[in-house]
């Protein structure tokens, strides 16, 4: 079965609304999952989510902390070389895996005749 690519529903309030009617909204997110944007003369300055919604805020954050600590990790491999052998080496890699997938979407080679 696909996901759904359809979130929850994010309600827009004032923040004057908001802090009178704070207890109901907490309520309400907490029952229905919905998310609130708080405003203040326009301009979006808060959030009230669920708790769910925050454990997964903070583990994309997580993730996306860890992606750039490899990238660190990587990037610091090649601190003592020149940007010139680094853009060489790269496009020398790239150039071997398209070749090689180019041969894998061609097939092996069957003719026999060859030898």
């Amino acid at each position: 079965m696909p996901m759904s690519t359809v979130g929850p529903i994010t309600e827009t309030m004032k923040m004057t609304d908001a802090k009178q009617q704070f207890s109901r909204v907490v309520s309400t997110v907490h029952r229905t999952r919905r998310r609130v944007l708080v405003e203040r003369s326009g301009v979006p300055v808060a959030a009230i989510v669920s708790t769910e919604d925050l454990e997964r805020l903070n583990q994309l954050d997580a993730d996306w902390d860890q992606g750039f600590e490899v990238l660190d990790e990587v990037g610091s491999a090649f601190a003592e070389r020149e940007p010139e052998e680094i853009e060489r080496e790269t496009a020398k890699a790239l150039s071997e895996v398209r070749s090689e997938m180019r041969s894998e979407r061609e097939g092996p080679d069957l003719d026999y005749r060859r030898s």
